[in-house]
């Protein structure tokens, strides 16, 4: 039987033309390896990584941060280990882990031929899994390029020596979903680039960021996925997607039964609709213009099921869409100066 009894599936549509949420886990390499292990502070970390690691170095990028989460998972690998089934490699150890109750990934690995490896690892992970996003950092645009078009994975054009694929998760993980966009976010600890306008286009060509100074106040400069994705796009996604699955299946367990009539289908859509309405007023989900959310549910009466699945108990009828409310990345204002 399956871990679960409920399952969702989201088609993001392009027009034409809660728990663990927001808790990183920092992966990386230690002799000896270290099993996943959850921390509540940076003096807790130092126990196990002193300040000369660079995991040390991501979670203090981490913690430092105004909006921080409340904890960070880490795990680490031995790349030298002779153990059965060791992970011996990020990619292998993230693999391991993807079931772990976490969401966003950093990585102390630089080479981009290994955070290709990590973020596939991320893209091709079972449908039946919890999803995830991968926060990563290389030095040149053409690095991130070479990477290439990926949903789960955003990349930071920085120097090496600071972290700011880890700072930005802790600013901007933890805060609620759909509250925020990734774009324009103030890191504490990182230092603003003085790039010239075709070095960050060509940041941002390949969907990379970097951190720049906008208005005087140093910013992210955009925030999206490698595929042009936004990212809180796919946090909203992932978001209204667990959330309807750990609603409806608490609906089951706590029911003892749902009837397989129209009052027990109701049951079920009622716990989506409760879903959408706190995706609404998080933000993820747009309004009309009388303030009501764009979204919708359609469920199946019993009598328009058919017989084999009300022989197997299964229920396949339910569907819901909503329109994302989006957010203002640029703007044009037109003007006029008279005398």
């Amino acid at each position: 039987m399956p871990l679960k009894d409920v399952t969702v599936n989201i088609n993001v549509n392009n027009p034409g033309g809660t728990v663990g949420f927001g808790k990183p886990l920092i992966v990386g390499e230690k002799t000896g390896a270290h099993p996943y292990t959850e921390y509540v502070s940076l003096e807790a970390l130092t126990k196990d990584f002193d300040d000369t690691t660079d995991i040390h170095a991501k979670a203090k990028a981490i913690f430092s941060q105004e909006h921080r989460p409340a904890r960070v998972a880490v795990a680490a690998f031995d790349s030298a280990s002779v153990e059965p089934d060791a992970p011996t490699t990020a990619a292998d150890l993230v693999d391991s882990l993807i079931s772990e109750d976490w969401y966003f990934l950093v990585t102390t690995v630089t080479d981009p031929l290994d955070i290709t490896d990590v973020a596939n690892a991320i893209e091709t992970a079972d449908t039946n899994k919890p999803p995830k996003l991968y926060s990563a950092q290389v030095t040149t645009a053409t690095d991130a390029t070479s990477i290439g078009s990926l949903d789960r994975t955003f990349v930071a054009v920085h120097p090496a020596d600071e972290h700011i694929d880890a700072a930005i998760v802790g600013e901007g993980g933890a805060q609620e979903v759909g509250s925020i966009t990734w774009q324009g976010l103030q890191l504490t600890g990182i230092t603003p680039q003085k790039l010239k306008a075709n070095d960050l286009a060509q940041i941002e060509d390949a969907n990379a960021y970097a951190y720049v100074k906008k208005a005087g106040e140093p910013v992210t400069s955009e925030g999206k996925v490698l595929s042009g994705e936004y990212i809180d796009v796919m946090h909203g996604k992932d978001w209204i997607e667990a959330n309807i699955e750990q609603r409806v299946q608490k609906i089951k367990n706590q029911a003892g039964k749902i009837p397989y009539t129209d009052g027990g289908i109701s049951t079920l859509e009622t716990g989506v609709l409760a879903v959408l309405k706190t995706g609404f007023n998080q933000g993820i989900i747009a309004s009309d213009e009388g303030g009501n959310p764009i979204s919708s549910t359609s469920f199946l009466s019993r009598a328009e099921t058919s017989k084999e699945d009300r022989a197997l108990r299964r229920y396949n009828g339910g569907s819901f869409s909503f329109e994302l409310a989006g957010a203002i990345h640029s703007a044009e204002i037109q003007g006029s100066i008279s005398y």
